[in-house]
């Protein structure tokens, strides 16, 4: 079913509908705008400085819930494969938030921004999402199966994490419309306030810097260094994001762009981190790799708003969408990561010392 124009697109998912226009599809990263029926003094460009700044602490706390989640979610034992948790809390989130989108349009349309694409989006993962998935196929674990089920395990991360984020976007969404009329709107911020939240929030990513070179040398692979290089790649996906989405008639093309140039540059670090050499890369090095897959591809690449998108599109292109993504990830992979494996040149397991 579509929807009527003067709705807004969480509205769609809550009552799962479907957009007409690529203009609203693309508007899901976007700060509140006239579509919210918002006045003049209320809107905000979505270059503009304060949306800007809001994304960078976003990011990095974003990074920081990714890798708490995966780390307290990872056990002997474990029934559920960690990204799972994390692809389900940031589409909740990101679903209640869409929910609420002239809410927040009304308060401080930033705030939109850095919840949705900058926390949800640098929280979720479509990169490592994919990784997981190909390194089922390879039994990157080294378990003790048949290649039976190698494809049992990529088939189902692949369908249950696609259940799961279309599912927390629909619930997150849903629970938003039923909390929405108790709420009401608080006034907006003074402009003093509005400086000092742009200005924290440059400070807070500055502070990623001093954290990198001034704490122990064992944070950096474990934290560290994917906080230098989150809010790079948030903004490169936003910059893709609002160039490219509106260009095609209902298919994201910057969201598709970010996720599967995520996911190759993902590939080539994993090579470059399992390499089977003499002489392994020094901890200084690895670290590097490591915040770069961890922050700069986990940070570019996006499952919350992916699925947001899928659950607004129609059910044709919704399923040409995810299996354009995923076939496209798959081959990239494939084609980086295959050779190099066939060859002997690499391990199947994670070959760099995070210790001199």
């Amino acid at each position: 079913m579509r929807r009527q124009r003067s709705e807004d697109v969480g509205e769609v998912i809550a009552r799962h509908e479907s957009v007409d226009d690529a203009e609203e599809l693309a508007s899901i990263d976007r700060p509140p705008s006239e579509q919210e029926k918002l006045p003049p003094s209320k809107i905000y460009r979505p270059l503009s400085f304060p949306v800007i700044a809001l994304l960078m602490p976003a990011s990095v706390f974003g990074v920081l819930a990714r890798l708490g989640l995966q780390a307290i979610t990872t056990y002997d034992g474990m029934s559920i494969f960690p990204l799972a948790w994390v692809q389900a809390a940031g589409c909740l989130v990101m679903g209640f938030a869409l929910a609420l989108k002239e809410p927040f349009g009304r308060f401080y349309g930033p705030l939109y921004t850095a919840l949705t694409t900058g926390f949800c989006g640098s929280l979720t993962t479509f990169s490592g999402w994919q990784l997981d998935v190909f390194q089922s196929w390879l039994n990157g674990t080294a378990s003790h199966r048949d290649w039976f089920r190698d494809a049992i395990d990529g088939i189902g991360k692949t369908v249950f994490t696609l259940a799961i984020s279309l599912s927390a976007v629909s619930f997150g969404a849903h629970l938003a419309t039923l909390v929405a009329p108790h709420v009401p709107t608080p006034p907006t911020p003074s402009r003093r306030i509005r400086y000092t939240l742009s200005a924290l929030g440059v400070l807070v990513y500055a502070a990623a810097y001093p954290a990198y070179f001034r704490l122990p040398e064992r944070y950096r692979h474990e934290v560290t260094a994917a906080l230098l290089f989150s809010f790079p790649g948030t903004l490169s996906r936003y910059l893709l994001s609002v160039l490219l989405n509106p260009r095609l008639k209902l298919f994201p093309l910057g969201t598709f762009a970010a996720n599967t140039l995520g996911t190759a540059l993902l590939g080539a670090f994993q090579v470059l981190q399992t390499v089977q050499d003499p002489r392994p890369l020094g901890a200084r090095a690895c670290a590097v790799l490591r915040g770069l897959a961890d922050g700069y591809c986990g940070c570019l690449t996006t499952v919350s708003t992916f699925a947001a998108e899928v659950d607004a599109l129609d059910g044709r292109r919704a399923w040409i969408y995810v299996a354009l993504s995923w076939l496209v990830s798959q081959a990239l992979l494939a084609v980086i990561i295959g050779p190099s494996i066939g060859a002997g040149h690499v391990s199947r397991e994670i070959t760099c010392r995070y210790d001199d």
